[in-house]
């Protein structure tokens, strides 16, 4: 099985800082609305799919993770401003001691800060996060994603689709509503 890191550059580019061509500079159209995406949502629902070993549907069927060394990891990745801390624990919801100021210091909080940064919110398919592995903007990874409806990418755009209301911060009860029972300590992603 070829790995992805040759798909992402990552296998000895000759000391290129841009091994995948992207533009120097990527960046979404401002968000005017102020809305923040749900911190507990991306916990549970969006961090996990960055770390799947999911196939390129593009490219001969290599394998890794977004993650993945010489694609989006934090210290080694070449691919554009998503950047993954692979080794980010979650964090507890349910502790006090968590309060938003200690939760914004974790590895977590970063990976949400850099996944929203990918992010048109409200607007999936504007979105880097979901635009590049549906193929529809340019990807050094390939295609990730063969249309809306794979369930990771339907869980991407439910994501970028559902802020949290005007007015609240990311870590805002009304993500509850984003699960199935509505509690996110013991409901399922919605979408299913």
């Amino acid at each position: 099985m070829t790995s992805l890191l040759v798909a992402c550059g990552g296998g000895g580019s000759g000391g290129s800082s841009n091994p995948l061509g992207n533009p120097a500079t990527v960046s979404n159209p401002v968000n005017t609305g102020g809305q923040k995406l749900s911190f507990v949502y991306f916990q549970q629902c969006i961090n996990p799919i960055l770390l799947a070993q999911l196939p390129a549907l593009q490219g001969g069927g290599f394998t890794n993770s977004c993650a993945g060394a010489g694609c989006h990891d934090t210290v080694t990745g070449a691919g554009g401003a998503l950047r993954v801390v692979p080794g980010a624990q979650p964090v507890d919801m349910s502790d006090p001691a968590n309060t938003p100021a200690v939760i914004r210091t974790s590895d977590m909080y970063k990976n949400y800060y850099s996944a929203q940064g990918a992010v048109v919110v409200g607007s999936s398919t504007q979105s880097r996060l979901l635009a590049k592995p549906l193929l529809l903007v340019q990807h050094g990874g390939g295609q990730i994603f063969a249309s809306l409806s794979d369930a990771n990418a339907a869980r991407i755009a439910y994501w970028i689709n559902n802020p949290m209301p005007r007015g609240q911060d990311e870590f805002s009860a009304a993500a509850s509503s984003m699960f199935s029972p509505p509690d996110p300590l013991t409901g399922a992603c919605n979408p299913p």
